[in-house]
């Protein structure tokens, strides 16, 4: 019987669990439906009355267009021109006043007589000839005018280029020298010497690195109004004879004793060690060009052949060299499309009379030879001969 009573209130107990269970099943579903409803109601009402759905926004993409330099060639330079001659002016002709008529003869009978006052003539009045025949006409003399007529043939002035220069002081730059040749690393030094007396100047050059890229190079002429102008250029390669490349005046032309090539002198002209000095000069005489994105074209020849090498202000750049950290200006040219030459890259230091402190000379396969100036000598300028 006790066993009957417990099996009886155990059932009655666990009836009402399972309606409970049921009726929680039923509120949640209303619930998630009710949910669903109001947001479906939501987006309804956002569509009629024109409410904007967020957007994710979209990436901003920038385009730039980078143009091309106008071709290389040869530029026209034109000298420092020379300042005008003082022409004398001309002064107007002065043309004498006339004399004045005889007093009239005074009588003992008084004749009350009325003159006329004579007015003074000035250069630009007519003069009326006094001719007792009153049938010719009246002769008129005028006076010259200030005018200058410009000759047919007069020469017109050419276009072109013209850089203001003023070259630098003489000085010996010393450098460490670090090349890079497939793929090893050498170490070595380099010296230039810059030797001038406002007339006339010479550059004596070495760089080498343990017996590789060894260079020798030489280039003298004069300071004229073209700015460093060279007459000739010596180069001798490692294991190879030395070249001469000549600015001849007579004829003007340039000619080189390694090739048969040849080329018109006309002025501005350079040379593969002048160029670096010419740029100096360039710096320190006319500032204006040496601006960010400045553009120099100068027509350089090397010890075979010539071409225009165009050299671009790359900016103000802070570098390290021997003598610690330096401000500078970096200019860069890349040779032309075919062209065998190597890139170079000149460092320029403003506060040390912009003397180059830094030269790279990079090969088409990578190989360069590095400068960094590692001592600075000042010298004296040459006694100038004669």
């Amino acid at each position: 019987m006790t066993m009957v009573t417990s099996n009886a209130i155990r059932a009655a107990h666990a009836q009402p669990t399972k309606p409970k269970r049921a009726a929680s099943r039923r509120w949640l579903i209303l619930l998630a439906v009710s949910f669903l409803l109001h947001i479906l109601l939501i987006n309804w009402g956002s569509n009629k009355i024109g409410i904007p759905q967020p957007a994710s926004p979209q990436p901003t993409i920038v385009t730039a267009e980078l143009k091309p330099l106008p071709p290389v060639a040869k530029p026209v330079l034109i000298p420092k021109p020379n300042k005008p001659a003082l022409v004398a002016r001309k002064e107007p002709r002065k043309i004498a006043a006339p004399p004045p008529p005889p007093e009239p003869e005074v009588l003992d009978t008084p004749i009350r007589e009325t003159r006329t006052p004579i007015t003074p003539i000035t250069p630009t009045d007519t003069v009326t000839s006094l001719d007792s025949d009153s049938d010719k006409p009246p002769q008129t003399t005028t006076s010259s005018t200030n005018t200058t007529a410009l000759p047919e043939n007069a020469p017109v002035a050419p276009t072109g280029v013209h850089y203001e220069t003023k070259p630098p002081p003489s000085v010996e730059l010393k450098y460490s020298v670090e090349a890079l040749k497939k793929g090893q690393t050498f170490h070595g030094s380099g010296k230039i010497t810059w030797q001038t007396d406002g007339h006339n100047y010479t550059i004596n050059g070495e760089a080498g690195a343990l017996f590789i890229s060894a260079l020798d190079f030489k280039s003298e002429g004069e300071i004229n109004d073209f700015g460093v102008s060279p007459a000739l250029y010596t180069e001798k390669k490692f294991r190879k004879p030395a070249t001469n490349t000549r600015f001849q005046r007579t004829p003007s032309t340039i000619t080189f004793s390694a090739s048969a090539n040849s080329y018109p002198r006309t002025g501005g002209e350079q040379d593969r060690a002048s160029i670096v000095w010419q740029l100096a000069s360039i710096a320190r005489g006319d500032a204006g060009k040496i601006v960010p994105g400045g553009v120099i074209d100068l027509f350089v020849a090397g010890d075979k052949d010539a071409e225009t090498w165009r050299f671009q202000v790359v900016g103000q750049e802070q570098i390290t060299v021997g003598a610690g950290t330096v401000a500078t200006w970096h200019l860069a040219r890349k040779p032309q499309q075919g062209s065998y030459e190597k890139t170079l890259d000149i460092w320029f230091a403003p506060q040390q009379q912009w003397y180059p402190v830094k030269l790279r000379f990079t090969e088409s396969d990578g190989d360069y030879l590095d400068m960094s100036l590692s001592k600075l000598k000042q010298l004296d300028a040459p006694a100038t001969p004669g």
